[in-house]
């Protein structure tokens, strides 16, 4: 995992141990709460299961971190990059495309994984786990159809 040239050793942002948390409120109080109870409050969210993602910026190459739902598959791990069904993909999962190496917390666990796409034969393995996780999956497909998107599975495999 490397750190940004222009960003000075412990300022946000500059490695994966000082992450920028997402600029959304009920996410950064999400992550909040995750971090302080090692995921007693906060893995379990809204019915589903949610880890820590940590990234580093496609284009900035600054560390982010965000709370995302999760599928175990196995030691893997899967995500969805829905963006609730919208035309364009997340930056979380444009930046794993650019830097697949990243980390996750899962409940006070904290692994380095690699990231990648899944074939289209092992999205359709995992989509009944994610939609068992998240039924809305299903209604966000949908959505992206009518921007010809097809919404990415991620594979997360420890290092």
């Amino acid at each position: 995992m490397s750190t940004p040239a222009d960003a000075p050793s412990g300022t946000p942002g500059s490695s994966p141990d000082q992450p920028i948390d997402s600029p959304k409120d009920w996410v950064k109080e999400h992550i909040d709460r995750y971090l302080a109870t090692d995921g007693k409050d906060g893995h379990e969210w809204n019915g589903t299961t949610a880890l820590l993602l940590t990234y580093q910026g496609a284009v900035s190459d600054l560390w982010r971190r965000t709370a995302l739902i999760y599928g175990q598959l196995g030691a893997a791990f899967a995500l969805v990059a829905s963006k609730g069904g919208a035309p364009a993909d997340p930056a979380w999962y444009t930046s794993l495309v650019a830097h697949p190496d990243c980390r996750i917390q899962v409940m006070g666990e904290v692994l380095d994984v690699t990231a990648r796409t899944a074939s289209a034969d092992e999205r359709a393995a995992i989509w009944p786990i994610m939609t068992a996780q998240w039924p809305a999956y299903d209604d966000y497909v949908e959505k992206a159809k009518a921007a010809d998107r097809v919404i990415p599975v991620v594979v997360l495999e420890r290092r």
